[in-house]
């Protein structure tokens, strides 16, 4: 993918959701960090997969050096080039990255990129309510979409009760825990056991009950397999609610403002 990292191949046969923009967008998709300098690769796979292009949807990132209108042209149609697409079906901004106070540029070379119809849907990766204000008041147009770390044991309620004001699909990055032990957690392991499910089928199946969008790595196919099987079978409200009390707050989440976390 180059330096542009988390491009994701979202599987055509899941459940969709409606976008702001007109777009719909799989319900789970395929993370492919950590292969960094991946859009070649993951180009040649879609050609060589014989699946058609309009029924896979293609999302890539760009960094922090392409924090300007003109900026995020050239990383787009360099994206473009190493993948061997004519379009993305959604392209973000990695991260906010406030120390440069470029981000409202940035945001304002993607409104171009879907004004001009080069791609179908835009969206950001780790801001926060303040970030995403800040760039709908510059340019009147909201996100489809926004990426952050997200589990049961971080939840982010307030940047979700924010993009469901706003109409914004919440993409959760981490998914399934960042070293966490989330899977290992008993309240899990339990819920799995009554539910005849693997662990990350249950915490994806929570992320899926709560309209959100996870973005599970798998190295893997038969855990590929396993992460996609999670549209035949629900949680009950009682196991809901004990998966949504193992959220350790939103200090628990990687902070989009210290300089440390910023591409």
């Amino acid at each position: 993918m180059s330096d542009e990292p988390g491009a994701a191949a979202h599987p055509s046969s899941a459940p969709r959701l409606q976008l702001r923009h007109g777009h719909d967008i799989p319900r789970i998709g395929l993370g492919t960090w950590p292969m960094v300098g991946n859009e070649q690769e993951v180009g040649r796979a879609l050609r060589s997969s014989g699946v058609p292009r309009e029924e896979i949807f293609v999302t890539s990132k760009f960094n922090k050096e392409s924090h300007s209108v003109e900026g995020v042209r050239r990383a787009y149609d360099a994206s473009l080039r190493r993948l061997g697409l004519e379009y993305l079906d959604l392209y973000l901004c990695h991260w906010p990255v406030p120390q440069l106070d470029r981000y409202v540029e940035a945001w304002k070379g993607l409104v171009r990129l879907l004004s001009e119809g080069a791609v179908r849907a835009i969206g950001v990766s780790n801001f926060k309510p303040a970030h995403l204000e800040r760039i709908i008041d510059a340019t009147g147009v909201v996100p489809d979409v926004n990426q952050i770390q997200l589990s049961p044991d971080i939840a982010r309620q307030e940047p979700r009760r924010y993009h469901e004001r706003h109409g914004i699909v919440t993409e959760s990055w981490s998914p399934l825990g960042r070293s966490s032990g989330l899977r290992d957690h008993p309240t899990v392991v339990r819920i799995a056991a009554e539910a005849g499910r693997s662990p990350a089928q249950i915490i994806l199946r929570w992320h899926a009950e709560n309209s959100l969008v996870p973005i599970p790595q798998a190295a893997d196919p038969r855990w590929l397999a396993e992460n996609l099987a999670i549209f035949d079978f629900s949680l009950s409200p009682a196991q809901l609610a004990e998966l949504q009390r193992l959220d350790r707050g939103e200090e628990a989440a990687r902070d989009s403002d210290a300089p440390e976390n910023g591409h």
